[in-house]
């Protein structure tokens, strides 16, 4: 009997120990629609905005407008994790999920993990979304990166000339990439890093010309690869990261003084021609050479004398030999030096 409760003490122990999430909070029913989603986020592109295929999960809320999910499905290290509700009618909720925009909703995205606990209370006159109560920590950095973001959008538009624009650009840019770094939470910078480097915003050209000299880039990478090797957040970082510094490289090579190349290519045309002809004029030497040893003592005068230009009668008078003997060493002279006339052996020896 003991053996038996302890047993079954163990299996209560063991399944009360399994990590399990649990998100709840309330919205305004008043305001909203009674469905509430759960969506998963693993491109950091689309962190803000309702995509089909990031939901997880769908709940309804009592009649007090409180929602909970929970369950032991999610990873079990930090991933973005969202929560929207909108007033989509049920005859096009379906296209706004599917295209990513709807008009009328309200979203809070957060980090999270298998094991956390998080409560997204009221604030202040029904206001929600708007606070964070968990127990990690890292819960509550995008509505931080958030409220400075605001703070931005004011200062940007308190003065509107190009010299303000400019220094404000700056200025933010640091702001926001300090405020990351500080965080401890690289996935927390990738949601800095899809702002700063958005092609449809004005910062974008800044972390061009930042990306030519600023580490932080490839620190952020290093990051990244040490805290989630196996993320999709860090493939897609790593991704990015290469294609963005090969438009920089490209950039730059783009502004290089052709000209400079031109001259160059043309002086080293000019040596390489040159150490070309030397050598090959020392190959034909050399080939000379060892034609030249083929030949007998008696071919080789015989040779000379044709470079001479001496006629067959000549060099039998000079070498006091007969005609027939001459035509025969200078048909073997033709065999051995490959050539088939005395102008193409003038030519051989006098280039």
């Amino acid at each position: 009997m003991r053996i038996k409760l302890s047993l079954l003490f163990f299996l209560l122990a063991f399944a009360s120990s399994k990590a399990q999430y649990s998100f709840s909070g309330h919205i305004d029913n008043k305001e909203w629609h009674d469905n509430v989603y759960l969506s998963i986020i693993e491109d950091y592109r689309k962190i803000s905005g309702v995509y089909s295929e990031q939901i997880i999960a769908r709940v309804k809320t009592d009649s007090l407008g409180f929602f909970k999910f929970s369950g032991d499905q999610l990873e079990n290290e930090n991933r973005i994790y969202r929560i929207h509700v909108d007033n989509c009618f049920d005859d096009d909720q379906n296209q706004s999920h599917f295209n990513g925009h709807c008009d009328d909703s309200k979203e809070v995205i957060f980090i999270a993990k298998n094991s956390d606990t998080i409560v997204f209370p009221f604030s202040f006159d029904k206001q929600m979304f708007c606070d964070i109560k968990s127990n990690n920590e890292k819960a509550i950095v995008f509505v931080k990166i958030d409220s400075l973001r605001e703070e931005m959008k004011f200062a940007f538009g308190e003065y509107r000339s190009e010299a303000s624009r400019k220094l404000n650009n700056k200025k933010w840019f640091k702001t926001l990439q300090d405020f990351g770094h500080n965080l401890n939470e690289p996935i927390a910078e990738l949601y800095i890093y899809s702002f700063l480097s958005d092609r449809r915003n004005d910062l974008h050209e800044h972390y061009l010309e930042d990306l030519k000299t600023n580490t932080y880039y490839n620190d952020l990478l290093g990051r990244l690869e040490k805290r989630y090797p196996n993320s999709p957040y860090t493939k897609q970082y790593k991704a990015e990261l290469t294609s963005d510094e090969f438009i920089v490289n490209d950039k730059n090579d783009s502004n290089f003084n052709w000209n400079y190349l031109l001259y160059t290519v043309l002086v080293l045309s000019l040596i390489g021609n040159i150490w070309f002809w030397l050598n090959r004029k020392k190959l034909q030497n050399q080939t000379l050479i060892e034609a030249k040893d083929q030949l007998t003592k008696q071919e080789q005068n015989i040779l000379s004398l044709l470079l001479e230009e001496k006629s067959n009668k000549e060099i039998a008078d000079t070498l006091f030999v007969s005609l027939s003997t001459v035509k025969t060493h200078v048909n073997n002279i033709y065999k051995k030096l490959n050539v088939s006339s005395r102008d193409e052996i003038k030519s051989l020896f006098n280039s």
